[in-house]
Parts: C-alpha cells; structure tokens; sequence
C-alpha cells in the first residue's frame, strides 16, 4: 500500500547575495511510518563552480547536523518527527536551506528517500 510522505530538497547557496545554488540532499517525512531522515551528497566540484572560496568542511559539517537533527539530537532532542521537519523546512537566508516542500505516495519512504537523492541531487 501506498503511504503519503513530504519531501524538500536541501539546497546549497554559497553566496546568498547571488541566488546561486546546488541540491545536497534531501529530507522526507513520512508521518504513518514515523519516518524523518535527511541523505546528503555533496559535490566539491559543483560547489566551487559557484563560489571557489567555499568552505566545503564547514558546509559538510552543517549537512551532518541535519541529518542529526532528523534522529532528535541536540537542540531537536524535545520535538516531534513533525516539528523537526517543519523547522528544517522552514525558510531561512543561509547557506543551507529547504527548497519548497513536495508531497508523494510510496510504499516504503526508505527507498523513495535513496530514489529522490540519485534523481535529484547525485
């Protein structure tokens, strides 16, 4: 059977002053199966193609702590699967960001996760 999910691309934008960025990754949430994880894919390469001063370790870094903040660590310790999307999704000027949230029907929100990730970030 085929569940409902949301899903938002995460998007790097080096310079914000430019409006540049790149996928990096992807976050999905998926309520009946009480599924919140984010997979990330950074390409050095692409990155430095916007912005070669980029700080690739920092941003490398900042996309761990999204990843850790689906499993409720740190300051996310207290808040629900769906809070913790809502405020990772939430907008913000920084060099990591959501893209806007989409909706989907999968039967296991694992795979669509890794499906997602090669479609639109690898």
């Amino acid at each position: 059977m085929r569940i409902p999910y949301e899903y938002a691309v995460i998007q790097a934008v080096p310079r914000v002053e430019r409006g540049e960025l790149i996928n990096v990754g992807v976050v999905l949430y998926c309520q009946r199966r009480d599924f919140l994880e984010a997979r990330t894919h950074l390409h050095d390469e692409r990155l430095r193609a916007l912005d070669p001063a980029a700080d690739v370790k920092a941003i490398r870094e900042a996309l761990t702590s999204w990843e850790a903040t689906c499993t409720g660590a740190g300051a996310a310790a207290g808040m629900s699967q769906g809070e913790r999307f809502r405020w990772l999704v939430a907008p913000r000027s920084t060099i990591l960001r959501a893209g806007p949230v989409h909706m989907g029907l999968a039967t296991d929100p694992a795979e669509e996760l890794e499906r997602l990730v090669t479609l639109l970030v690898r």
